[in-house]
C-alpha cells in the first residue's frame, strides 16, 4: 500500500511554530482533531503541514482528501474510499468497505474543506473512528462537526506589528508579505519606509494569510507604500472615514481590492473560472470562457496565476473557495451565471461523447486520464442539470460517460446518477433508451442480474419504438450478458448474434462489435470448448491491435487466459492473463484487474504453487469486498474460484492456506498488481 497522497509544499511555510506543536501533542491523546477558523486563515496549509511533520508516526501513511468539490453528501464516503482505490460493492454501503479496509490501517486521514458537508462528514468520521482504532483524523472546517470526542483548535490569523513596533523583523506575517512579493518584484524596495508600509498592509489585512499573498502578487506593479495606501483607503467608509476592519470581511475587502486592480478581461475570466468546480485544464477554461468578449483566455489566465487570483496545480489550474465565491457573486452580477452553468455543461457533454466515440481506438489511456482528473466538474455538472430541473441533459450526459462509469472502476457513482436521472424523465421517452442499457450494463458488473435483465428489456422495446436501432443492438449483447452470467449459452449467443446483426445494420463501425465475439468466446470457455474459444479471440485480438484499443484487448487475454488453461497450457494461460492485468491496472479498470487476479490464482494453484494461489485469492477478496460480488455474482466463475481455494488449501494445508489468504487480504490493489506480475 502507498504511504499517503500527501502533496508536495508549493512554496515556504511561515511561522505557526506554537501552532504545530500544539497539533502534535493533540494527536497522540485525541483521534479527531478539528482546525476551525474563517476562510482564508491557513486551516489547510497549517494541517498538511502538521501532517509532514507527523507523517513518520504512521506506518500506513497520510491521506489527504480535498472535498471542497463534492457537493453531495451521499457520494462522500465513495469518495474518500476511492482516494484508497476502493471500489463500490453491489448492496454495500461505500462507507462500510472503507470501514472495513480501515480496520486494521494505522494512518492519519486529513478531511480538508468541510463545511459544507458537516452532517455526512460526521457521521462519516464517526463510523471511521468506531471501526478503525488506529486512524486518526485532521478536519479542516468553518464550522465544528460537533461530535462529543472531536477536539477543536481554533486558527487564527497571523499577530501583526502594532503600530508603535520598532522591530518589525520577528513578525511571521511580515516575512510571509516579503517572501510572496519578492518573488514576484525581486527589486522590492525594503527600506525602513517601506517596511513600516509593510506592516500597516499587513495590519490592515488583519493578519489573514490568503489576503496578505492576494497584495504581495501586486507587489510588480506597486510599490509596497503605493499597496498600503490604496489598502487603506479600501477600509474608509466615505461618511466619516472610519475604518472598518471586521476580520471576517477582510478576505472579501482584500479580493475585491485585488479584483479592482485587475484589467477588464481580467475580472471577466476570474468571473467565468468560478463555473469550474476542483481542478481545471486551460483547453477546459478556453472552452467554456472564451468568445468575442475575451479570445485570449490563455494569455489572460497566465496574468491571473501570476496575482494569485488562480493557484497552479501541476499542468492544471484551480481557484480557491473564497476567490471562487467573490467571481462567483461577480457572475451573477454580470448575469451570465446561466449562460456560463450551460457552456460548462455543454463543454462537459461534448467532451463525453468524444470519449464515448474515441474510446476504442489508440487514445483510450489519454482519454481515462480526462475522465479521472475531470471527475469533480462532471459531477458538478452533472448536479447542476438534476437541481436546475434540466433532467434530460442529466440523463444524456450520464448515458455518455459510460465508459467513466463501466470501464474506469466508478460502478456505483454511476448507478446513483443514471438511477436520479431516469427516476426524473418517466417512460416513455425516447431519451431513456440509451441511459437504460449503460444501467444495464453497470447492474452486470455489480453482480445485480435480474435488474440488468430489466434495464435491458427496456431499453431494447424503447429504442424499438423509437426505431433506434443502435441502442436495441446494444441492449442485446447486455441481455446477451446476463444470460451469459447465468449459465444460458444458447441464449447468450443468440442475443450476442441479435446484437451484431443490428449493429451492423445501424452503424457498421460501431464500437460495440467489439463485444461480440468476447460474449461467443465466453459461451464456447463455459462450454469446453477452448479450442473454439481461442480460435476466436486470436482474431479479435489482431482487430484490437489494429485499432489501438486496449480495454476490450485486455478482456479478450482474460478470457483466452481461461480457454488456454482449460486445454492444459498453463504458462500460456499466466502470461495472457498477466497482459490483461498490466492494461486494466493502467486503466484502474477494477473490475478486469480483479477478474485477472483470480485467473492468475487459479493458474497458480494448478501448478502447484500453493501459497500463492492463496495469496493472489485473499488479495482479488479484498478488491472485490471493495467492488461487487466475486465472480460477478455468476456461479460459472465463482465456481473456478472455489476449486482454486480448495487445491490451494490441499496443496499447503489449511494453517498455511488461511495465513497466506490474510496475507493477501491485507495487500493494497497496487500492492496485489505488482505481486501478480512477478514470474
Amino acid at each position: 500500500m502507498p504511504r499517503g497522497n500527501l502533496p508536495v509544499a508549493m512554496n515556504s511555510f511561515f511561522g505557526r511554530a506554537a501552532e504545530l506543536d500544539e497539533i502534535t501533542k493533540l494527536l497522540t491523546g485525541t483521534r479527531l482533531l478539528t482546525l476551525h477558523g474563517a476562510g482564508g486563515v491557513g486551516k489547510t496549509r497549517l494541517a498538511l503541514q502538521a501532517a509532514r511533520s507527523v507523517r513518520d508516526d504512521y506506518p500506513d501513511g497520510v491521506w489527504v482528501a480535498e472535498l471542497s468539490s463534492e457537493t453531495d453528501g451521499d457520494l462522500l464516503a465513495g469518495h474518500v474510499a476511492g482516494m484508497f482505490g476502493l471500489r463500490a460493492r453491489a448492496g454495500r454501503p461505500a462507507l462500510a468497505s472503507l470501514v472495513e479496509f480501515l480496520a486494521d490501517r494505522r494512518l492519519l486521514l486529513v478531511l480538508d474543506t468541510c463545511e459544507h458537508l458537516v452532517d455526512p462528514c460526521a457521521a462519516m468520521v464517526t463510523a471511521i473512528l468506531t471501526g478503525a482504532p488506529d486512524v486518526r483524523i485532521i478536519v479542516t472546517s468553518r464550522q465544528e462537526l460537533c461530535l462529543p470526542y472531536e477536539v477543536v483548535m481554533g486558527v487564527d490569523p497571523f499577530p501583526v506589528p502594532p503600530p508603535e513596533a520598532a522591530d518589525l523583523a520577528g513578525y511571521d506575517v511580515m516575512s510571509l508579505f516579503l517572501d510572496r512579493a519578492t518573488a514576484v518584484a525581486p527589486g522590492l524596495r525594503t527600506d525602513e519606509r517601506a517596511m513600516m508600509a509593510v506592516a500597516r498592509l499587513c495590519r490592515r489585512l488583519d493578519g489573514v494569510p490568503l489576503a496578505i499573498e492576494l497584495a504581495a502578487s501586486h507587489a510588480r506593479g506597486l510599490s509596497a507604500i503605493q499597496l498600503a495606501d490604496q489598502l487603506e483607503d479600501r477600509f474608509r467608509l466615505p461618511a466619516d472615514g472610519e475604518r472598518v476592519l471586521v476580520r471576517h470581511h477582510t478576505l472579501r475587502t482584500a479580493a475585491g481590492w485585488s479584483h479592482e486592480l485587475c484589467t477588464p478581461a481580467e475580472r471577466l475570466l476570474w468571473a467565468r473560472l468560478s463555473v469550474f468546480a476542483g481542478t481545471f485544464d486551460e483547453e477546459s477554461a478556453r472552452g467554456v470562457c472564451a468568445d468575442e468578449c475575451l479570445p485570449d483566455v490563455a494569455g489572460v489566465l497566465a496574468v491571473l496565476v501570476a496575482k494569485s487570483v488562480v493557484a497552479r496545480v501541476g499542468d492544471r489550474y484551480r481557484l480557491l473557495d473564497t476567490i471562487r465565491d467573490y467571481g462567483r457573486d461577480w457572475l451573477d452580477e454580470l448575469g451570465e451565471g446561466a449562460l456560463m452553468r450551460r457552456r460548462h455543461r455543454d463543454h462537459y457533454l461534448a467532451a463525453a461523447h468524444r470519449m464515448d466515440a474515441q474510446w476504442c481506438g489508440p487514445r483510450q489511456l489519454e482519454w481515462a486520464r480526462w475522465a479521472r482528473g475531470e471527475l469533480s466538474n462532471i459531477r458538478a455538472a452533472l448536479d447542476r442539470c438534476l437541481a436546475d430541473g434540466d433532467h434530460r441533459a442529466a440523463l444524456e450526459l450520464a448515458g455518455a460517460l459510460w465508459v467513466l462509469w463501466c470501464h474506469l472502476g466508478l460502478v456505483r457513482e454511476g448507478r446513483h446518477y443514471l438511477d436520479r436521472a431516469l427516476a426524473a424523465v418517466p417512460a416513455p421517452d425516447r431519451a431513456r433508451s440509451r441511459p437504460l442499457w449503460v444501467a444495464a450494463h453497470l447492474a452486470l458488473l455489480a453482480g445485480d442480474i435480474p435488474l440488468a435483465r430489466e434495464r435491458a428489456t427496456e431499453s431494447a422495446e424503447s429504442a424499438r419504438r423509437h426505431g433506434d436501432g443502435e441502442t436495441e443492438a446494444h441492449a442485446h449483447l447486455r441481455l446477451a450478458g446476463a444470460c451469459l452470467l447465468v449459465g444460458d449459452l444458447e441464449g447468450a449467443r443468440g442475443y450476442a448474434l441479435r446484437g451484431a446483426a443490428g449493429l451492423r445494420q445501424a452503424e457498421p463501425t460501431s464500437s460495440g462489435l467489439f463485444s461480440v465475439p468476447l460474449l461467443l468466446a465466453m459461451a464456447a470457455t463455459f462450454d469446453g470448448d477452448f479450442d473454439k474459444a481461442v480460435e476466436i479471440l486470436r482474431e479479435t485480438r489482431r482487430h484490437c491491435e489494429a485499432r489501438g484499443e486496449l480495454s476490450q484487448r485486455a478482456l479478450s487475454d482474460y478470457i483466452r487466459s481461461l480457454a488456454l488453461l482449460g486445454r492444459g497450457e498453463a504458462a500460456e494461460a499466466s502470461a495472457a492473463a498477466k497482459a490483461a492485468l498490466e492494461v486494466s491496472w493502467g486503466l484502474r479498470d477494477a473490475v478486469g484487474g480483479v477478474l485477472a487476479i483470480d485467473q492468475l490464482a487459479r493458474i497458480a494453484a494448478a501448478v502447484g504453487d500453493g501459497f500463492r494461489a492463496a495469496w493472489l485469492l485473499g488479495a482479488a477478496q479484498r478488491i472485490w469486498s471493495g467492488f461487487g460480488l466475486p465472480g460477478l455474482g455468476a456461479d460459472t466463475m465463482t465456481g473456478l474460484r472455489e476449486a482454486a481455494a480448495a487445491r490451494a488449501e490441499g496443496l499447503i494445508g489449511e494453517t498455511a492456506y488461511a495465513r497466506a489468504l490474510a496475507e493477501g487480504a491485507a495487500s493494497h490493489f497496487e500492492s496485489a498488481v505488482t505481486y501478480a506480475l512477478r514470474d
